[in-house]
């Protein structure tokens, strides 16, 4: 085990699988030389050489057509968007070309060695072009996966399960947690399994949902009710596409009670199919009518970005809304 920060970890992993697999190549914006504007991919071009971590041009559509030929022609590619906010220039590629690269050949040719990596997120005041959220964009969209970690260990085993996943992968990094998350890390190769939810916490009154760097307010916000002697069941999502219905479903059938954060807004946002899904599985468990605390339907503000953030106070009202229904 090793102490490491969010992005070591993430560094980590790459370098694991780029050792593992010739064939996995690590590009984007700034990515040789220096490692990324957050230094993700630092070092790894000294180890693997220009040839396999490289600087590509400032052109996110051409990032992706690149990474979809490599992939369909057998390498594996590690595609860096450097913002999330900057992923949408490329979004016909990936909803066009990766999504049904597979289905469109009937499955004589596929990408799904594809990885696209992205920071997403606020809390770095980066203002309305660097603060985005948009993994419901993707969810539409039949063909692809989306995952987000919330801690070191996560984001090295959800990193490598993706890369080698044979399907393509978006993996959204919370930015904010960059630098400010830490923890013990095993050193060597593991995976943690896609498309499968992580209780971090048991309870029994109400189920408190989240994913990436929503996961520390969502705990923050159940020590609070814990005070208050409220049970919270506190859940991971991990995996946006697919989700795990199931392991939600079991939880709120429990606890008769749901609270759904994310950073993005709360129109359109993933939480409103989660609430979808599970009224329809647990309409005869429900207690109390599903909450979602959210972001709000503007652009992401700098200046009132801490009113904008769905925090632990917006989440511990909703918890106190749910349980006094």
């Amino acid at each position: 085990m090793a102490q490491m920060n969010l992005l070591q970890a993430i560094n980590n992993a790459l370098d694991i699988a780029m050792a593992d697999n010739d064939r996995a190549l690590c590009f984007g914006e700034d990515v040789g030389h220096f490692g990324g504007v957050f230094r993700a991919t630092s070092g790894l071009q000294d180890k693997y050489g220009k040839e396999r971590c490289f600087n590509t041009p400032l052109t996110e559509q051409g990032i992706i057509g690149f990474a979809n030929g490599l992939a369909a022609q057998g390498s594996v590619p590690i595609a860096e968007i450097q913002f999330a906010d900057y992923i949408f220039p490329a979004f016909d590629q990936i909803v066009n070309e990766s999504a049904k690269f597979r289905y469109r050949s009937g499955n004589e040719f596929d990408v799904g060695n594809l990885t696209i990596r992205s920071p997403y997120g606020g809390g770095i005041a980066g203002g309305l072009y660097h603060s985005q959220s948009p993994e419901a964009y993707f969810t539409h969209t039949p063909g692809l996966k989306v995952v987000v970690p919330r801690n070191p260990y996560q984001a090295k085993g959800l990193l490598l399960a993706s890369i080698r996943d044979d399907n393509p992968v978006i993996f959204f990094e919370p930015k904010r947690l960059y630098r400010a998350s830490t923890g013990e890390v095993p050193e060597e190769d593991y995976q943690l399994p896609l498309g499968k939810a992580d209780v971090v916490t048991t309870g029994d009154d109400i189920t408190l949902l989240a994913w990436g760097a929503q996961m520390e307010i969502m705990e923050k916000a159940a020590e609070m009710a814990s005070a208050d002697g409220i049970s919270c069941e506190v859940i991971d999502l991990r995996s946006i596409l697919p989700w795990d219905v199931e392991t939600i479903a079991n939880s709120v059938t429990k606890t008769g009670r749901l609270v759904i954060s994310h950073e993005a807004p709360v129109t359109s946002g993933f939480a409103g199919e989660i609430a979808a899904t599970i009224q329809q599985e647990c309409f005869l468990h429900l207690e109390s009518p599903i909450e979602r605390v959210c972001g709000l339907d503007t652009p992401y503000p700098l200046a009132q970005e801490k009113e904008y953030i769905p925090d632990h106070l917006k989440v511990y009202e909703a918890i106190k809304r749910s349980i006094n229904y």
